[in-house]
C-alpha cells in the first residue's frame, strides 16, 4: 500500500520539549488541592488543560520517532521498538505505584490520619491487599493522580497497527479515530476500574487526542496550513478562547454563572473530562492552531536560556512526570500538616518544580556521561614524513 503520510523533518523540535515540560509542571501543580499557585495553569482559563497537551504531544512524538523507523526497517522492528517503550512505561508506572501507596500508607499510620487513605483511593489495600495489588498490576486499580500514565501505556500499546495505517491512510485513520470517540461517548464505553467504576480518562475517547497528535506529525498540520493561516480561522480561534474563558470562569464564580441562562452554563459545567467533551477537544485544536501559526519550529525564542529548564524537563518527560506525581502528594501532605498559608503553598510549589528540574538536568548530564568520549583526531603527517612513508611502502624495482 502506498505511503501517503508526510514524514516530519529530521531534527529535534524544541517546541515539543518546551510544551511537554510545561505540561509536567502544570500537572504537578494541578494535583495539589487548595493551592493558589495552580491558578497559573491553563485549566482555569479554558476547557482543556495540561493532560490534553501531554496526550497530544505523546502521540506526536511517537509518530515522530517511530514512523521513519517503521518505514526504513519494517513494521516488525517498529512495532517491537514501540513495545519496548510500552514496557518502560509500565515498569515506571509500577515503581511509582508501589512507592506512592507505601508513602501514603506510612504517612497515614505515622500521623494517625486515616482519612488520607480514603482521599487517595488506597483503602482497598487494608482489607484486600493481595487482590488490590493484583488489580494494580493490571492497571485497573489506580490511586488518585495515577491516571495519566496507565492511559499512556494503553494508547502506546495499541499504536503499532494504528501507526502502520496512519502512514498509508492518515485522513482515514483520523476519521476512524473520531468515529470511535463519538461512539464511545454515545454508548458510554470505558475500561472497568477496581474496586468499582471506570477509568477517569476513558481510553476510547482520549485516543482521539493521541491520534490527532500523530496525524499532525505525519503531515496533517502541513495540509491544513491554508486553514490555520487564514484570517477567518484566527478570528474564530480568538473568539472561541474568549468564550471558553468566560464559561470556565462561570464555573468558578457563582455570581458570574448567574448572568447566563442555565442551559448555556450547564452545557459546559462541569467540564466533561472523562469522555473528552467536543468543546474540550475543539478548545485544544484552537490552541494547537495558534501555536503552529505563531510559534514555528525555527522560532529563535526557543533558544532563549529562560526556556531551558522547561525544555530539559520535556526531554526527560517520563522521569519528571513520575517525580512530579509523587511530589504532588508530598506537597499536599505538607500543606495539611502546616498552616496551609499562601506562603506555604508558594514554597511547596516552587520547591517541587525545582526538584523536578534538578532531576531532569541530572538525567541529561548522566546520559551524556554514558556516551563514549570522542577520540581526538590524529595529527596530520608532515609532507616529508608522508613522502618517506610512501617511499618505504613502495615495492623495490
Amino acid at each position: 500500500m502506498k505511503i501517503n503520510a508526510t514524514l516530519p523533518d529530521k531534527g529535534r523540535d524544541l517546541r515539543l520539549d518546551l510544551f511537554r515540560g510545561i505540561a509536567n509542571w502544570a500537572i504537578f501543580l494541578d494535583h495539589i488541592p487548595d493551592n493558589i499557585v495552580n491558578w497559573v495553569t491553563t485549566r482555569n482559563y479554558g476547557f482543556s488543560d495540561a493532560a490534553d497537551l501531554f496526550v497530544f504531544i505523546s502521540g506526536y512524538t511517537a509518530s515522530f520517532v517511530y514512523a521513519r523507523m517503521m518505514l526504513e526497517r519494517g513494521f516488525i522492528v517498529g512495532a517491537t521498538r514501540l513495545t519496548k517503550r510500552v514496557w518502560q512505561l509500565y515498569v515506571a508506572h509500577i515503581i511509582l505505584f508501589v512507592i506512592y501507596i507505601v508513602a501514603i500508607s506510612f504517612l497515614a499510620q505515622r500521623f494517625g490520619d486515616s482519612e488520607i487513605i480514603n482521599e487517595f483511593n488506597v483503602a482497598g489495600l487494608v482489607d484486600h491487599a493481595t487482590q488490590t495489588l493484583g488489580e494494580g498490576l493490571l492497571l485497573k486499580f489506580k490511586p488518585v493522580n495515577l491516571d495519566v500514565l496507565p492511559l499512556y501505556i494503553v494508547l502506546m500499546g495499541f499504536f503499532p497497527p494504528v501507526l502502520w495505517l496512519m502512514l498509508r491512510q492518515p485522513d482515514l485513520t483520523m476519521a476512524a479515530s473520531i468515529l470511535l470517540w463519538l461512539a464511545a461517548r454515545y454508548f458510554g464505553w470505558n475500561f472497568a476500574a477496581y474496586p468499582a467504576g471506570a477509568w477517569y480518562f476513558d481510553p476510547y475517547c482520549w485516543q482521539v487526542l493521541f491520534i490527532f497528535g500523530s496525524w499532525c506529525a505525519l503531515g496533517g498540520a502541513r495540509r491544513a496550513s491554508a486553514i490555520i493561516n487564514s484570517s477567518i480561522a484566527l478570528y474564530f480561534c480568538i473568539a472561541y478562547l474568549i468564550f471558553a474563558l468566560v464559561m470556565t470562569m462561570a464555573g468558578r464564580f457563582p455570581d458570574l454563572a448567574a448572568m447566563f441562562p442555565h442551559w448555556l452554563y450547564a452545557a459546559f459545567n462541569p467540564n466533561d473530562k472523562t469522555f473528552m467533551a467536543p468543546y474540550r477537544f475543539l478548545h485544544f485544536i484552537v490552541i494547537a492552531m495558534l501555536v503552529v501559526r505563531f510559534v514555528p519550529k525555527t522560532w529563535p525564542g526557543l533558544e532563549w536560556k529562560v526556556f531551558d529548564p522547561a525544555i530539559v524537563c520535556g526531554q526527560q518527560s517520563l522521569a519528571v512526570f513520575c517525580v512530579g506525581v509523587f511530589l504532588s502528594f508530598v506537597a499536599h501532605f505538607t500543606l495539611l500538616l502546616s498552616s496551609g498559608s499562601v506562603l506555604a503553598q508558594i514554597l511547596v510549589s516552587v520547591a517541587g518544580i525545582a526538584i523536578m528540574t534538578t532531576v531532569a538536568y541530572y538525567i541529561s548530564w548522566s546520559k551524556r556521561q554514558d556516551k563514549p568520549a570522542s577520540k581526538p583526531a590524529p595529527p596530520k603527517a608532515t609532507a616529508s614524513a608522508a613522502a618517506s612513508a610512501s617511499a618505504s611502502a613502495s615495492p623495490a624495482v
